[in-house]
Order: C-alpha cells, then sequence, then structure tokens
C-alpha cells in the first residue's frame, strides 16, 4: 500500500498495525467512527527519532508541513475547575490559547496542559499524541483548515508511527468541534 501523501516505505491500513498503536489509539481505529471506512485510516511507520515536525518533514517531504496537523493539549480553567482539551491545528500554525480556545471552552485562563497531564490522561506518548482515542467526553477543538484537507497526517500516539486520513474523518471524532480561528499561522 502506498501512502496518498509524503514519501514513506512503510504504510497499511491502521486497522491491521494495532500492535504498533497504543491502546486508546488502537480501540478507537478497531471501533471506527462517525461511518469512516477502516481503510481510509493509514498507519506510516516511522523512526521516533525525526518524529518533531521540522526532521519529519526534512526526511519524509516538505509538502508535510501544509498537510499535517498537530495535536496539543490544552488546560481551561474557571472557579478552580480545571477542563481537558485537545486542538488539531495545521503544522504551519499555532493554537490560539489565549482566545480561541479560552472562550470556546468557557475559562478564565487557558493554557498547554503539562507533559505529565497530557501523557498520563490520554495514555499516549509526549511527542505523538493523536486526536484518534482522546479520553471520552474531551472536547476535540479542530481548525478549519484542517478539515478542509484531503488528506492529513497526524500522530499514532506514539512516537513511532502517524496516522494519515481525510481531514473529514477527523472532524467525525467524538467530541470534535470545528473553532473558527483556532489555528494562527506561524
Amino acid at each position: 500500500m502506498y501512502a496518498p501523501i509524503g514519501s514513506f516505505e512503510d504504510a497499511g491500513p491502521a486497522a491491521e498495525r494495532l500492535e504498533l498503536l497504543t491502546a486508546p489509539v488502537a480501540a478507537a481505529v478497531r471501533e471506527g467512527w462517525g461511518g469512516i471506512p477502516a481503510e481510509q485510516v493509514i498507519h506510516v511507520d516511522t523512526d521516533p527519532a525525526i518524529a518533531d515536525t521540522a526532521a519529519f518533514v526534512e526526511h519524509h517531504g516538505a509538502e508535510l508541513l501544509e498537510r499535517s496537523a498537530n495535536c496539543v493539549v490544552v488546560a481551561g480553567k474557571r472557579g478552580g475547575e480545571t477542563t481537558l482539551a485537545a486542538c488539531l491545528v495545521l503544522s504551519h500554525s499555532r493554537v490560539d490559547v489565549n482566545n480561541a480556545v479560552r472562550k470556546h471552552l468557557g475559562a478564565r485562563k487557558a493554557s498547554f496542559a503539562p507533559m505529565d497531564t497530557a501523557v498520563g490522561e490520554t495514555g499516549m506518548e509526549y511527542g505523538g499524541i493523536t486526536p484518534v482515542g482522546l479520553p471520552d467526553g474531551w472536547p476535540l477543538l479542530i481548525d478549519p483548515a484542517v478539515v478542509e484537507e484531503e488528506w492529513v497526517l497526524v500522530g499514532s500516539g506514539s512516537r513511532r508511527g502517524k496516522l494519515i486520513m481525510p481531514g473529514k474523518a477527523l472532524a467525525a471524532l467524538p467530541g470534535a468541534v470545528v473553532v473558527e480561528g483556532l489555528g494562527i499561522r506561524s
């Protein structure tokens, strides 16, 4: 199987590679979501040493900077309550935490969640967090530019490997909300 974007030597249906995924991601892929055909979720095996965006796009294709998305965990606080959420923006953008995220969560203050919180709550590795398999009830805020992409590369739950799927498949994930102005081009 070939990957529809990027230059990858090892690609295949994610449903046939569950052993390479973290438990929450494997469960989500196995169960499926939003009527998305399982064959549209592709796993590409990659070197964890080059998982960070700059090194990754240099090795696998510069066009991936425009067609990959980063998933970050944020924490919104209001009146002693903390709400965790995930945000998904294209890799060339940054998340507007202080405005778009704070307002959407109805929080007084919003910030990126500490690494140990993000990893502990998601069950995923830092640097590989993906919107696929997030904890039940979490909001998933997605920039419209992600949804508009025909194919998007995202994390796989670990630093080894990535998932590729249609942008519309990401919008069909549980808890997904498309938020205008979430991503600010860097």
